[in-house]
């Protein structure tokens, strides 16, 4: 039975690609057009798309052999891909205030209301120096 190894392509994509000032809905956009842009095949050379990269042989044994194809959808706050080094140290995060107790360097700065704008979409409040919104991805002015 042919399969799609989820796991592996997400993996892969995450490793390769910033997502600091992107919301999901855009990393998953982002990610299907990943999936879909051509590339060479490893064997025949022949253009495919990148999907086909990831298509599997596997014997049909069961949910579990299935289950190790699956991304991890954990969304426990697990540093990875270009974020890896600015959350040095710290293996796990599970809550939001273990979140925002671990932060990296934004704790000891201080701003003050003139350092502060807000997105011209969803209204949140951003740095005066953002150039996108941390809430909705919009670009700012």
């Amino acid at each position: 039975m042919k399969v799609f190894n989820g796991r592996s392509a997400s993996e892969e994509y995450m490793s390769t690609h910033s997502l600091t000032f992107s919301t999901p809905e855009m990393t998953l956009k982002k990610f299907v057009l990943w999936l879909g842009e051509p590339v060479n095949h490893p064997k025949s050379k022949e253009r495919v798309p990148r999907l086909l990269l990831y298509i599997e042989e596997r014997a049909s044994s069961g949910q579990s052999k299935q289950d190790s194809l699956m991304p991890d959808t954990n969304d426990t706050f697990r540093p990875s891909g270009a974020v890896t080094d600015m959350y040095a140290g710290i293996s796990e995060i599970s809550s939001n205030a273990n979140r925002e107790a671990t932060s990296p360097k934004r704790d000891s700065i201080k701003i003050s209301e003139s350092d502060i704008k807000f997105c011209l979409a969803c209204g949140s409040k951003l740095n005066v120096n953002s150039k996108f919104c941390r809430n909705c991805g919009t670009k700012q002015d």
